[in-house]
């Protein structure tokens, strides 16, 4: 009994890092979900990230021309609530579709990543990540005046 509740110490302040934040809860892993073309989607599963629970759940969706932008906000909205997933990757071109959605999201995990597709070029001015970086650093200097 002794082992198991040091264990269980040990698991609660896995979850916490120094700063008190919540982190991603120690098993034995998490998911990357990815939202993006066919084309991007099947090389991250060849490369092992695809998972299907038990209830049948995917942790990625494939856009295509049929996909509604309810169907990308839905699958969003799924990924970034699912304490399973550390990483979100979606297309930037898909991102912009739901522009509105990833910058709101604001939580640390699952952090949101906007990658390039093969049709679709990357485009800095329209990274959620970046402008944040930037609007940071343009605030941090702006106070140590």
């Amino acid at each position: 009994t002794n082992l198991s509740s040091i264990k269980s110490k040990e698991e609660k302040v896995l979850n916490r890092n120094m700063a008190g934040r919540a982190s991603i809860p120690a098993r034995n892993s998490a998911l990357i979900a990815m939202i993006a073309d066919e084309d991007t989607v099947v090389g991250f599963l060849m490369a092992g990230v695809g998972n299907v629970d038990i209830r049948r759940k995917t942790n990625y969706l494939i856009v295509d021309s049929k996909t509604t932008v309810r169907q990308i906000e839905d699958a969003f909205k799924e990924f970034s609530s699912r304490d399973d997933i550390a990483i979100i990757l979606i297309s930037q071109y898909v991102a912009n579709m739901i522009r509105f959605l990833v910058d709101s999201y604001n939580k640390p995990v699952p952090a949101i990543l906007e990658i390039p597709s093969k049709d679709h070029p990357y485009d800095p001015a329209h990274d959620s990540v970046l402008s944040r970086v930037k609007y940071l650093f343009s605030a941090e200097s702006v106070s140590q005046r």
